[in-house]
């Protein structure tokens, strides 16, 4: 449904006084509008329902460039922030975003899979709360004994919190230190049932990790420098729920993924609505990875991503090929 510019002042008015909190000479200013007019948005905006979150985020749906990724990628639905000129840093709004579409995409009775970092706890801390009946929240992966929140046990736990949900933690490390360790855990009844049951998920959210000196695997300790420059010479080039993804999107062949307990990826393919959240600027490459790879079907991330993301795989938003464009 696209909107009309009347009704998109009064979705902007809406989402920038209940969502972001701003007074209503702040949402003016912002605007470029009087403040009497922000009263009156505000006011046509309860009274056609238009105060309500899930509607507003619409707002970041119609956009051709969203319908131009859909295309090109083959994804359900791209929301993209940073077009709109609601705020200066639109990096800054994505979790607010995702928690809202989070929230709404989440039914009475669903199971959801839950992977973890900062992307999602951010999520999480900005999600409102939703009384779900008989929604249970599934950790995607084992465990860390970090001090992090982000950490996959509290990701999990929060967004249960939120959803007043039952939340399922794994009873086992996120990585092992031997092979052959891992291998028996995966074969204890309550460590198998968990992961054979990935698959049966409703709904997953997730982000994709980088694989550098700040990313989450090496913050929270599931990675050493060392064994990470071993893994890049190998072609590791971002993460899935724990696990080392290459250029192509496929299970890196080495020696940290045959340690680590997590979904199997055909598990989290077989899951029908998976929502990717991206922040950053630099999970571009990872990004294009989990894409090739199929991981997920909704997609969340900045105008400015989306646009290299389209231009990098050769199209534009005509609808043309960069072959095409030159013949």
């Amino acid at each position: 449904m696209a909107y009309r510019p009347a009704e998109q002042i009064v979705h902007k008015a809406a989402w920038l006084y209940y969502t972001h909190g701003l007074r209503q000479d702040e949402v003016a200013q912002r605007l470029n509008i009087s403040r009497a007019s922000v009263a009156l948005y505000l006011r046509r905006a309860r009274e056609t329902g238009v105060v309500n979150i899930a509607t507003s985020t619409h707002l970041f749906r119609e956009d051709m460039l969203a319908r131009r990724l859909e295309e090109v990628f083959g994804l359900e639905t791209v929301w993209l922030v940073g077009r709109e000129g609601l705020i200066a840093d639109p990096a800054a709004e994505i979790p607010r975003l995702a928690a809202n579409v989070f929230v709404d995409m989440v039914g009475n009775g669903d199971r959801v899979g839950v992977a973890w970092g900062r992307t999602v706890y951010a999520i999480a801390d900005a999600m409102a709360y939703a009384d779900r009946e008989g929604v249970t929240v599934v950790e995607m992966c084992g465990n860390l004994g970090s001090p992090y929140s982000y950490r996959p046990d509290q990701c999990t736990m929060e967004i249960a919190r939120r959803f007043n949900a039952r939340g399922l933690n794994f009873y086992a490390p996120l990585v092992l230190s031997t092979e052959a360790l891992a291998g028996d855990l995966r074969s204890e009844p309550v460590i198998r049932e968990q992961l054979d049951g990935i698959g049966s998920c409703d709904m997953a959210l997730f982000s994709v990790g980088t694989l550098d000196a700040d990313s989450h695997v090496i913050k929270c300790g599931a990675l050493e420098l060392a064994e990470l420059a071993r893994l890049k010479e190998l072609g590791a080039a971002g993460v899935i729920a724990g696990q080392i993804i290459d250029a192509e999107g496929r299970l890196l062949d080495c020696d940290y993924n045959r340690r680590v307990i997590s979904a199997d990826f055909d598990a989290i393919r077989a899951i029908p609505r998976r929502l990717m959240v991206v922040q950053e600027d630099e999970k571009l490459g990872p990004l294009e990875a989990a894409i090739k790879g199929r991981f997920f079907t909704h997609l969340i991330v900045t105008s400015t991503v989306g646009a290299r993301l389209l231009k990098r795989a050769g199209h534009d938003l005509a609808g043309t090929t960069a072959t095409e464009a030159i013949a």
